[in-house]
Parts: C-alpha cells; sequence; structure tokens
C-alpha cells in the first residue's frame, strides 16, 4: 500500500471520531455520567492519534495526486490547511481528554470544568473537521466543489452544448 491508500484508511476517524466524541460527551454532561464522558474522551484521544496518522501519510498522497487531471496544488494545500488546524485543534482536545479522565477518575472537583472545556474545543474541531472533510473531498470529487461548472473532469464539449441547449 502507498502513501495515499493509507491517507484514505485513515483520514476519515479524525472527523467521525471527533463527531461521534461531540455528541457522546453531550449526552454524558446531560446524564451527569463519567463513565460516559470518558467514552468520548477516549474517542477524542484516538481521533488525535489517526489526525497525526492523517497528516504523516497526507504529504505522501499530495505528491501522488497532484499533478493528475483536475487536481492543482492549490486545492491540495487548502486541504493541508485546514487539516493542519484540525490536527492542532485534536492535539489540544486530547491533552484536554487526557485531563478529564484523570479528573473522572479520581473525582477531582474541577472533573465537570474539564468537561466543559472538552466541549468546547470538540466544538471547534468538528467546525475543522467539516472544513477539512470537505475539501480533502474536493480533491477527487469535482462535482462538490464550487466551481464545478467549470471544473475539466467531466465537461466535454458535449456536456456543455446540452447544458446550453435546456436553457
Amino acid at each position: 500500500m502507498n502513501d495515499a491508500h493509507w491517507h484514505l484508511v485513515v483520514n476519515h476517524f479524525p472527523i467521525i471520531g471527533t463527531f461521534f466524541g461531540l455528541g457522546i460527551l453531550v449526552v454524558g454532561l446531560l446524564l451527569k455520567n463519567n463513565s460516559v464522558k470518558n467514552t468520548a474522551f477516549v474517542l477524542f484521544i484516538v481521533a488525535a492519534i489517526f489526525g497525526f496518522l492523517s497528516i504523516t501519510t497526507g504529504e505522501g498522497a499530495e505528491e501522488m495526486v497532484e499533478d493528475f487531471p483536475g487536481i492543482g496544488k492549490a486545492i491540495i494545500h487548502e486541504h493541508e490547511e485546514v487539516a493542519e488546524k484540525l490536527a492542532l485543534v485534536l492535539y489540544a482536545l486530547a491533552l484536554t481528554s487526557v485531563f478529564g479522565i484523570y479528573t473522572n477518575l479520581k473525582n477531582k472537583t474541577k472533573a465537570n470544568l474539564v468537561s466543559y472545556i472538552a466541549l468546547g474545543i470538540a466544538l471547534i474541531a468538528v467546525y475543522f473537521a467539516q472544513q477539512t472533510g470537505t475539501t480533502g473531498g474536493e480533491i477527487r470529487h469535482t462535482e462538490i466543489r464550487n466551481d464545478s461548472a467549470v471544473s475539466p473532469i467531466g465537461n466535454t464539449d458535449a456536456s456543455v452544448e446540452k447544458e446550453t441547449d435546456k436553457d
């Protein structure tokens, strides 16, 4: 397997794990259940680990696809920039989660505060996760790009003529 394949294998969990972790954390806060909150914290830690793996395989994946038709360095660079921001937020969330597990297990008075701090960081992570997923998808899925009407892939003269005839 090459870096592009590894990148595709690992890059979905930071996004999905963050979304699920956020939902589980909210349920844990509503139920005031430390076990549920700790489950969310573990998901956040695993998401950060997979975020690190995604970043490390991303460079190799970039080298493989940057010269493909319809894919340019600019769109990959945009994805890379957002992904790096997500990774930093996930690292902060993972550290907060480790502290959250510790405070929950030791029944510290600040455990609830740590959970709410994690909630705030998780909300920021979800925003960057959505942006990372979208910009990553746009690399190979030209149909989801805002400029898909002028994308060189799939716009043959015949398809442009058909759309012109509809008007």
